[in-house]
């Protein structure tokens, strides 16, 4: 007995993981490397040891019988297995021939996620990318960076809302009980502490119930913040000595805004003029405040960019910047970076110039809605083989039926990812990946996301299965096939972590030595210290309220209101015939994205998806909670069941994403599009329902 006890090695292993941006801490058991147990890190300075259901079903995930463990080649519209060296002189052969006939930015790499935040699989895939000559690295195009780039616009850097301290906090577009759990833990605990609560979205949200609750019409949201900057300046509530003092453009925007009076954006957004008023007395009055936008729900409109933009100009106006439970300064870790730059620029930058000067030409990043312009009309130039590493654009990219045509076209398609999707369906070549439990990593984006300045260890868990591989062991092999092994120096995943790291003054195992595998790297600093010495870092020095930027760029210095796209008052006519508001891209805290639907233990708890609307708009169209529904547009249809929601605005339509038998992007359209970000119309489109 003793000697069978001694032959079991069990080992707890604390990691961060990777199934979702947020990056949560994790206690691993596992005995004779076999996961037995998952539990959240007590001690993580963001997530305090809870976990999502995505984080308990890890197990199911890590053993899921659908796992690719074999690569595999298309022969004749079937799967044939291959050794992983067929598969790289397969790989090697066809891009040194197209490279030859087309030129090597004839090659487009599109990086999504296999555990979701794996900057390590960006760096080492965009130096593949510089060592083989194209600046085709592509980015999807699809969130968040419209926030960042909105604000570094006007403060020239990125500073984070921090709900902790606020007295006022002002929840736009955002539930973070679906997508951010440990989020809307702070901001509970910030509202037992004092703090009010706004909430502005088109459905009652549960946090509402703990503040005060207004319902607003899709993609109207930027009328509103320029009604609220309207009502802070003519009622005297702007912080009149720190505009003075660190801003620029005062007067335009203050003779911007008259127009946009209480009582003519009420019109626009549903929201009555005194509760314009009232909202915008609350958030002014109460200072230190904070608005939290949406990830998605507010870049994903006509008027995204300027949106956030807005939030920033509201922010500043009432010297909410820089002070605890405002916005703030969060220090970023400063890794070293690995890609080899280009002089050529990628696809989508000469279309969207701002975009990829603001983050793209530092990055190396191309825009990903870019791509069946590219392979489909070849413009800017023709794409002919694409690189897939974990990413699943037929799904989640607007109308993917464009996508799928434009993946058919191509002469190579390579996929790596953990399970056959949709988009993996189209290649010509499959790659099983190993996912972030299967190699090492770091946790990174708490500073970025959570405004927490940690970077931690994401310590290898287990050996993947079969004969998947890192995207390291990957894109070392074939570079060395392809006569670029110089460029990939580094013998192992943790040589290479080292040299990210070297930059911060910190290794991986001075990281696995601390407390919960990471450090604090930096101290937050407030008040006029974050900037009295060098200013802002904009071209003014100051905080950017009107934008030269912008206007050397073609762009409105200062945000104006138009109108969605599709809308019963842009489009009268086409409303006529698609009556009813639709939003795609509704959060299930059980899955992300398209991921983990076929794990049972998350699939029993949500089996289906559902549209939701509210009942009185479903008894117009005699149908009931329960029924089958049709969701039409002007670019498809699917059916759904229909969920009755009491809390969802009437005449709105609310599906999730992510579904590949009920893909909300079968209804989309690539080309509606904010115009300086170019990200997809999702928030407010048209459409009409009919029982199924």
């Amino acid at each position: 007995m003793r000697a069978m006890e001694q032959s079991v090695s069990e080992q707890l292993v604390k990691t961060s993981c990777a199934l979702c941006v947020n990056s949560c801490g994790l206690e691993i058991d596992v005995r004779d490397n076999k996961i037995i147990k998952v539990k959240g890190m007590a001690g993580h300075p963001f997530s305090k040891g809870q976990i999502c259901p995505r984080a308990r079903a890890i197990i199911d995930w890590e053993y899921s019988p659908d796992r690719l463990t074999y690569p595999m080649k298309k022969e004749k519209g079937q799967w044939r297995r291959i050794s992983w060296d067929e598969a790289l002189d397969s790989i090697a052969v066809k891009l040194d021939k197209l490279a030859e006939m087309h030129g090597a930015r004839s090659l487009a790499v599109h990086v999504g996620s296999i555990g979701t935040e794996d900057r390590e699989t960006t760096e080492l895939t965009q130096r593949f990318c510089g060592a083989h000559g194209t600046p085709n690295y592509l980015e999807a195009g699809l969130c968040y960076h419209d926030t960042i780039r909105a604000r570094m616009i006007t403060f020239g850097r990125f500073p984070l809302e921090q709900p902790e301290n606020s007295r006022c906090i002002v929840l736009w577009g955002h539930n973070p009980d679906n997508s951010n759990p440990p989020k809307a833990t702070r901001i509970r605990k910030s509202i037992r502490e004092g703090s009010k609560l706004i909430v502005i979205d088109p459905e009652r949200i549960p946090l509402a119930k703990k503040g005060q609750y207004y319902q607003i019409r899709p993609g109207t949201d930027l009328a509103l913040v320029l009604s609220m900057l309207n009502v802070v300046i003519f009622e005297g509530l702007h912080d009149r000595d720190f505009i003075e003092k660190w801003t620029v453009g005062f007067d335009k925007l203050k003779e911007h805004v008259k127009q946009y009076i209480p009582e003519k954006v009420s019109t626009i957004t549903g929201i009555e003029a005194d509760d314009i008023r009232e909202i915008a007395r609350n958030y002014a009055t109460n200072k230190p405040a904070c608005i939290i936008q949406g990830t998605c729900s507010i870049g994903q409109q006509r008027c995204g960019f300027q949106s956030a933009r807005a939030f920033s100009l509201l922010q500043a106006i009432t010297g909410n910047i820089y002070i605890p439970g405002s916005w703030a300064k969060i220090p970023m870790p400063h890794f070293t970076r690995s890609r080899i730059p280009l002089d050529e620029q990628p696809i989508g930058a000469e279309k969207y110039p701002l975009y990829y000067q603001l983050w793209g030409r530092n990055f190396g990043l191309g825009h990903g809605l870019s791509l069946p312009e590219a392979v489909i009309a070849g413009k800017p130039h023709f794409i002919k083989a694409l690189l897939l590493i974990a990413a699943n654009p037929v799904v989640y990219e607007p109308e993917g039926k464009k996508f799928q045509e434009t993946f058919m076209k191509l002469d190579l398609m390579v996929v790596m990812d953990l399970f056959m999707n949709e988009t993996a369906k189209l290649a010509d070549i499959v790659l099983p990946a190993a996912n972030f439990l299967e190699k090492p990593g770091l946790g990174y984006s708490y500073a970025v996301v959570q405004g927490i300045p940690f970077i931690m260890a994401r310590n290898k868990v287990v050996d993947p299965p079969g004969e998947c591989w890192s995207e390291f062991k990957f894109l070392k092999q074939l570079a060395k096939r392809m006569g670029y092994g110089k460029h990939f120096p580094w013998e192992t995943e943790a040589d290479f972590i080292d040299y990210e790291l070297t930059d911060t003054g910190f290794n991986l195992e001075q990281l696995r030595e601390e407390r919960c595998n990471g450090v604090i790297f930096a101290t937050t600093v407030y008040g006029d210290k974050a900037y009295k010495d060098n200013g802002f870092p904009t071209p003014s020095g100051k905080i950017e309220l009107y934008s030269e930027t912008l206007a050397g760029y073609g762009y409105d210095p200062l945000p104006v209101y138009e109108e969605p796209s599709q809308s019963p008052v842009r489009t009268p006519d086409l409303a006529k015939e698609y009556p009813l508001i639709l939003i795609t891209g509704r959060r299930i805290l059980e899955y992300t994205h398209s991921q983990m639907r076929n794990i049972p233990s998350l699939r029993v708890k949500v089996p289906e998806p559902l549209v939701d609307i509210n009942p009185t708009t479903a008894k117009l169209y005699n149908v009931v909670d329960g029924d089958m529904v049709r969701i039409e547009t002007p670019k498809g249809s699917i059916v759904m069941k229909l969920k009755a929601n009491d809390d969802l605005a009437q005449g709105v339509v609310s599906i999730p994403h992510g579904w590949p038998d009920a893909n909300a992007n079968r209804l989309t359209d690539l080309e509606l599009r904010d115009p300086i970000t170019g990200f997809p119309e999702f928030k407010a489109l048209l459409c009409r329902l009919t029982k199924a």
